[in-house]
């Protein structure tokens, strides 16, 4: 009983205490918000102007944009590339944009433009469809559990899920509209764009009334405009368009081998640059410097104002040394040519043919032409850069260094240079000999040796030259050093050696083995190097070389930019800043006496008497030609199966000259390779001869 009394009793205390707590909880709850009220008024009046301005705040950004790239003209100042300026269509995206905003900018803009010229790819289309939030919805509900949930029942990221729901709607291949197609198209550029950046939407054949439309609905578009955009244009054709080379599109963007070059010297990802020979090689001054803008955002993103802080200088004009104009007539000479060896069966294995011309004082080049043909299809195309990038066995063309280098090493004299005219016969190989039946000649001077193509006597002086002990049909022994004592005249001359021309990719050419697989030096390919049969040389190699014949002895640069300037706004008028300066690589050490027994070889190649004279076509051209002809054997090669073997036996055809033979003002070198042998024809001297009345037609003085 005492026990239940007790608990009675305590029972009555606690009701009669709970009040007084709740008084002291709402006590405390109601000092709590009076001191929030009053922290919140002092903000108020304290700080709330800071707030309101930080709501009101705009951040400034500068952006660049790009300029047209630089102009480049012939030598008579005719514009090989220009800039066409067009309309285009431009979009500059905020920092705040989603994805749901790009969805309706692209889906109003396609009201508007169409793109034609483009397709969306399945991903592009998935990717529009999804943006959609309703579909979006409806595609993710329809995804299988294990696309969204893991093996261990971990839900996937949403990128993961996204990425099955694209390839959900991409197996799904939803058809659309043209317009939809469009506004897919315009949804991938504006969602790839860099944020802040300018890319166009539209810039080829946009008509006006696109222009208008976009123009008066310009309010309803955040971020879109119309601006200008620059395309190359080639008003005097394009035969050397491979030199000129090709500038990146804005879609390409940077090259992705050369990318972190480019980024470190401010270059932007989408930028547009050369991306061969002379658009690359010339970037930096063709580039011009962009034009910068400040582009004001709200503090949630949004762009307020664009304002150009710099109007940016287009690129450098380049003045190249081609004529336009010869520069076709060349190219056209050799399609003609070309042809007819075409239409004769000549050609049938051959994959085309080049010819290049320079100022031989001052290695100018005059005009590069080149043709491509595939052996497969009989397909022919321009290939300028050919006369670069292309090595072939030249033939006897190379025999005016082989005597020079006789006669400048002392192996024979301009007064004592008569070599016998017996064909060598090395043991277990057929006959060398030359064209003409053997003993036709007992013996021949230099001079006499170079107009009728002598192989017999360049094979006698290599070996006198090298020191060779010769026993026939019996022994033949060369020093270990014949090749490098050849090859080292042949480079004084640009044989074998870049010739530092101004444009990217050019080759060396192609050195044959000196040694056997025991070690055992190649005594019959040194006579054949000696008169042109072995080592490989490029077109520009051959003009350069037959120039320092014409010219006396300078080895001279090749370059194809003459001087560098910029173009005024009127496009009228070039300011030059830089001239090219004529580059001597190297001097030959010949005396007067030795230099004219090679230049009166040359002369009598085509002004000679004797019957076996090379290039007697060209005799009564006026001015006067001195020249060389050549033909090496060669085999077919097919570059599309360079592993199937072929036995069918083609020449290599050329010729090098000069004009006039007194005071020479132009120097040419003509190749047709992988010709028939029996139908080598006169088509190289049919391309000189043409180069040459069309060079001097056009300069004549009147």
């Amino acid at each position: 009983m005492d026990y239940f009394r007790k608990n009675s009793g305590t029972g009555s205390n606690k009701q009669s205490s709970t009040p007084i707590r709740m008084r002291i909880i709402l006590g405390v709850i109601l000092i709590l918000f009076a001191m929030l009220i009053g922290q919140l008024a002092y903000l108020q009046l304290v700080y709330g102007s800071r707030f309101k301005a930080e709501v009101q705040r705009t951040d400034s950004t500068v952006i660049s944009n790009q300029v047209p790239r630089g102009v480049m003209y012939d030598a008579k100042g005719r514009i090989l590339v220009g800039n066409k300026a067009t309309n285009a269509i431009t979009y500059t995206k905020s920092a705040s944009i989603t994805t749901t905003d790009v969805y309706k900018i692209s889906n109003a803009l396609s009201n508007y433009i169409k793109i034609t010229d483009e397709k969306p790819t399945k991903q592009m289309i998935a990717d529009y469809y999804l943006a959609n939030s309703d579909n979006n919805t409806r595609i993710t509900a329809k995804l299988p559990r294990s696309a969204k949930v893991d093996p261990d029942g971990n839900k996937k990221t949403n990128g993961e899920v996204y990425k099955a729901a694209l390839a959900y709607v991409e197996k799904m291949d939803p058809k659309l509209t043209p317009k939809e197609k469009t506004a897919a198209l315009i949804f991938n550029k504006i969602s790839g764009a860099y944020t802040l950046s300018t890319i166009y939407v539209k810039n080829k054949n946009l008509t006006d009334k696109e222009i208008a439309q976009v123009g008066e609905h310009l309010s309803e578009l955040p971020g879109v405009g119309i601006g200008t955009d620059w395309q190359r244009s080639y008003p005097n054709g394009s035969s050397i368009q491979s030199i000129i080379g090709s500038v990146s599109t804005e879609k390409s963007g940077l090259p992705s081998d050369n990318l972190q070059y480019y980024l470190r010297n401010g270059y932007s990802r989408n930028d547009r640059v050369g991306i061969s020979y002379l658009e690359e090689e010339y970037e930096s001054l063709l580039k011009g410097t962009k034009s910068t803008s400040r582009v004001t955002t709200k503090s949630n993103g949004n762009i307020q104002q664009t304002k150009t802080v710099y109007d940016g200088q287009a690129g450098a004009s380049l003045m190249l040394t081609i004529d336009a104009q010869y520069q076709k007539k060349v190219q056209a000479a050799l399609k003609r040519v070309y042809s007819s060896a075409e239409a004769a069966g000549a050609a049938r294995c051959s994959n085309g043919a080049y010819a290049v011309a320079m100022n031989p004082k001052t290695g100018a080049l005059l005009a590069v032409a080149g043709l491509n043909r595939n052996t497969n299809t009989g397909k022919v195309t321009d290939n300028a850069l050919g006369v670069i990038n292309q090595s072939f066995v030249m033939g006897s063309v190379v025999k005016g260094a082989t005597v020079s280098g006789g006669l400048i090493n002392h192996v024979i004299t301009p007064t004592n240079n008569t070599l016998p005219d017996t064909p060598i016969y090395l043991p277990g190989s057929p006959v060398k000999k030359s064209v003409y039946p053997v003993g036709t000649f007992s013996a021949l001077d230099a001079e006499t040796a170079l107009e009728v193509s002598s192989n017999i006597y360049m094979m006698h002086l290599a070996m006198k030259w090298v020191g060779a002990k010769y026993v026939p049909k019996q022994y033949i022994h060369m020093p270990d050093d014949s090749f490098n004592v050849l090859r080292r005249n042949f480079a004084m001359f640009g044989l074998g050696q870049k010739t530092d021309v101004d444009l990217p990719g050019e080759v060396s050419g192609i050195e044959g083995k000196s040694f056997n697989s025991k070690g055992n030096i190649l005594s019959g390919s040194v006579l054949d190097l000696a008169y042109g049969n072995y080592d490989a040389y490029t077109p520009i190699q051959l003009a350069q070389y037959v120039s320092t014949i014409a010219n006396g002895g300078n080895r001279m640069q090749p370059y194809i930019v003459q001087s560098v300037g910029r173009t005024s706004k009127d496009g009228k008028k070039v300011y030059i800043s830089y001239n090219k300066k004529p580059n001597v690589q190297q001097s030959i050490p010949w005396t007067s006496a030795e230099l004219n027994v090679v230049q009166q070889g040359f002369w009598r190649v085509v002004h000679g008497t004797n019957g076996w004279g090379t290039a007697h076509p060209l005799k009564n051209v006026k001015p006067s030609i001195s020249g060389k002809t050549g033909t090496a054997q060669t085999f077919y090669y097919d570059a599309e199966h360079p592993n199937r073997k072929h036995n069918i036996e083609l020449i290599n055809a050329t010729f090098i000259g000069y004009a006039p033979s007194k005071n020479p003002k132009l120097a040419v070198a003509v190749v047709f390779p992988g010709l028939d042998p029996d139908g080598e024809g006169t088509y190289t001297l049919q391309v000189a001869k043409a180069m040459i009345k069309d060079y001097f037609a056009l300069h004549s003085t009147k």
